[in-house]
């Protein structure tokens, strides 16, 4: 594993490697390099990421973000929308990041009512979709759950701008 984010998990292109100038959680763009914060205004990060102990088990596999119903959401990183539609009856989209390592780095976005078509390559900061109203997950208030995913192991998303968190590995592995 190369960059900074090597400990968590998250290597790749510069995009993911360096915290540069993204004004992230404050509500900013967040544009550095080719990063995006994929929501605007000034509410910030509501909930943080909790790593389930299993993959099984509780935890909170995102952040969420504040954000009001029919938001524009922007993708986070360049990539490809690899889906746009209903998971378990909520509107969600997924970008993959082609050049982020084996298997690709996917950040997704919920409640989030596409509006580019499935195989759309898209640019860091380029709107993808409108948050839906949902009220379920930030209790409430509306807000964006934006994921991030290195094959089937959830990662903190908020390490693609410099912050989140790190879990180190004992030096033979994860098992010990």
């Amino acid at each position: 594993m190369s960059g900074v984010f090597g400990m968590a998990g998250v290597s790749g292109p510069a995009w993911v490697s360096g915290a540069g100038d993204a004004s992230g959680p404050d509500g900013g763009t967040g544009r550095s390099g080719a990063r995006a914060w994929p929501v605007g205004g000034r509410g910030g990060v509501l909930g943080h990421f909790e790593p389930p102990a299993k993959p099984w088990a509780a935890g909170h596999r995102g952040v969420d973000l504040a954000a009001d119903a029919g938001a524009q959401v922007r993708a986070a990183a360049p990539g490809l929308v690899v889906f746009s539609g209903l998971v378990a009856g909520r509107p969600v989209v997924t970008v993959s990041h082609p050049g982020s390592g084996s298997p690709p780095l996917r950040t997704t976005y919920l409640p989030v009512v596409g509006t580019v078509p499935v195989g759309t390559a898209v640019a860091a900061g380029q709107v993808i979709g409108q948050l839906a109203p949902d009220g379920r997950h930030c209790p409430g208030r509306d807000c964006l759950h934006w994921g991030l995913l290195r094959g089937n192991r959830y990662l903190d998303p908020l390490v693609l701008f410099g912050a989140g968190t790190v879990r180190l590995l004992p030096l033979n592995g994860p098992g010990g």
